[in-house]
């Protein structure tokens, strides 16, 4: 063992302690804060990319029947979620190496990863079923590698300190960047896309994916050398993983995080994923012209030549930017309200008032641009004050688990909640492109039908907000509010100090 750490004895009650802490104390760097954060940034490059363009590069870029691209989404999607996480989770957990448990993952599946999320948005020119088979093929290796690197990353978040409010300052830091992938994809991504191909969105997609392949491998390892994992399970401690996945079903808030996370991201893909269809074939083309030239015109003048002169472009550019804008000052006020009054709570009354600003759509007629922008402003306001809130509470169930169970399983515990995420993701998406089928959406087609329009509507309202609701409810049998964290971390960090 080395001399800067410390091996802990077991209690007098006979409970092995299963974690151990360097002695120089849990208080995070700048350094290592950005450095973690640097590898959600780059893992959005692709997960913004999948919740905001993948339906519509399936329908309307790769050429797919939306019947064909919903089936597609949701067969390979669920078989990721609920095969591959649970096997990296408890591969993760069972790793060993100089370089700790998690960060040897993020190194290792960098460049696959990248070279995937290029391959996977690449339109090659196969007859129609080969272009199925290879969608398919690609975008199971996709999620394939993602949850290798990406589940292994998150778990980090629950190794790299014991603190909690440490861990909702690195939820923040890590959040910001998630905010920088998201305005970068849904803000300048399609306005770059239609540039770098000269109007061929084929071509264009591939150039962009391309170099956001490149920066996002660089991220990655920068995240692997400028991070270290501090909570180290005993090495006598063993659990199979029949006993990993029974603690999992006994821990309430476990479970209650899991269906929490799926219909977070349910929601997600569901309204980020139809934005691009509002725009193109709901709102009004002159009314929204009139709204955002004068923006424009202002950003070129100050040398932010930024926005594509077509409005619709522009428009759903500026659309998203507002909302993230406003989502990144709701992070940076997150961990404040978080600390005074508890993740629990905090969470569920933001949720439930950024859902009232999603459900304010189905009001709008299509010339009221000034209050489509204003909504998408609160409600990225509201929502940004939970986004760092989910990861941290995950970790903090980790910590619950420990609490109760005397022993700890962080990467299986995340590799769960990866499940919802995923699962959310690809319902979303798939439901999604489902609605868009029933509602006889005709792709590329500049004309819809008024059913298509209500379908598209209610794309963006009525659907979306169900799953957001029934998430704040939910929230009302999680039990770990802010007098639970604090008895949990006191807890433990006797417990580890023997």
């Amino acid at each position: 063992m080395k001399s800067d750490e410390l091996s802990l004895p077991e209690e007098k009650t006979g409970a092995s302690v299963t974690a151990q802490f360097t002695a120089g104390g849990q208080k995070l760097s700048v350094l290592e804060k950005v450095g973690y954060s640097l590898g959600d940034l780059a893992a959005n490059l692709v997960f913004q990319t999948l919740v905001t363009y993948l339906a519509y590069f399936y329908t309307d870029i790769y050429g797919l029947k939306p019947e064909h691209a919903s089936v597609l989404i949701l067969v390979v999607g669920l078989v990721a979620a609920f095969g591959f996480n649970p096997i990296i989770g408890a591969l993760a957990d069972r790793t060993t190496s100089r370089w700790g448990k998690f960060r040897p993952w993020i190194l290792f599946t960098a460049i696959p990863l990248g070279v995937t999320a290029l391959l996977a948005f690449s339109t090659p020119h196969f007859s129609y079923e080969g272009k199925v088979i290879y969608a398919v093929v690609m975008y199971t290796l996709l999620l394939l590698l993602y949850a290798a690197n990406n589940l292994p990353y998150s778990a980090l978040s629950g190794v790299i300190t014991g603190d909690m409010g440490e861990r909702n300052s690195l939820s923040s830091y890590r959040f910001v960047a998630v905010m920088f992938a998201q305005f970068f994809v849904q803000v300048f991504m399609l306005a770059i896309i239609e540039s770098a191909g000269h109007g061929d969105k084929a071509a264009g997609i591939e150039k962009v994916m391309t170099w956001l392949a490149i920066i996002g491998i660089i991220m990655l390892i920068i995240t692997f050398l400028t991070t270290k994992e501090r909570i180290i399970p005993k090495p006598d401690q063993r659990s199979t993983l029949s006993e990993d996945l029974s603690d999992l079903f006994k821990n309430r808030p476990w479970v209650i995080m899991l269906v929490l996370t799926l219909l977070v991201f349910i929601t997600l893909a569901m309204k980020g994923g139809s934005y691009v269809y509002y725009f193109n074939n709901y709102v009004d083309r002159q009314s929204l012209t009139k709204f955002v030239n004068p923006i424009v015109h202002f950003l070129s003048s100050i040398g932010l030549n930024v926005f594509s002169e077509d409005p619709v472009s522009a428009g759903f550019g500026l659309f998203n930017a507002g909302g993230i804008i406003f989502m990144i000052v709701g992070i940076t006020l997150s961990k404040r309200f978080a600390d005074k009054y508890g993740k629990r709570d905090v969470f569920g009354i933001c949720l439930f008032l950024s859902t009232l600003f999603i459900l304010a759509f189905i009001f709008y007629p299509p010339k009221n641009v000034g209050i489509m922008f204003a909504s998408q402003i609160l409600h990225g306001f509201f929502y940004g004050l939970t986004i760092p809130l989910l990861w941290a509470m995950i970790a903090d169930v980790a910590d619950y688990s420990e609490w109760k169970n005397n022993r700890r399983a962080t990467a299986i515990i995340f590799s769960a909640m990866m499940v919802g995420l995923k699962a959310g993701l690809t319902l979303g998406s798939s439901i999604l492109t489902w609605i868009l089928g029933l509602y006889n959406y005709v792709p590329n087609s500049e004309l819809q039908s008024p059913q298509t329009i209500q379908g598209i509507k209610m794309l963006v309202s009525v659907y979306p907000s169900i799953p957001f609701l029934a998430g704040a409810a939910l929230l009302f049998f999680y039990a770990i509010n802010k007098k639970m964290e604090v008895q949990i971390e006191s807890d433990l960090k006797q417990k580890r100090n023997g």
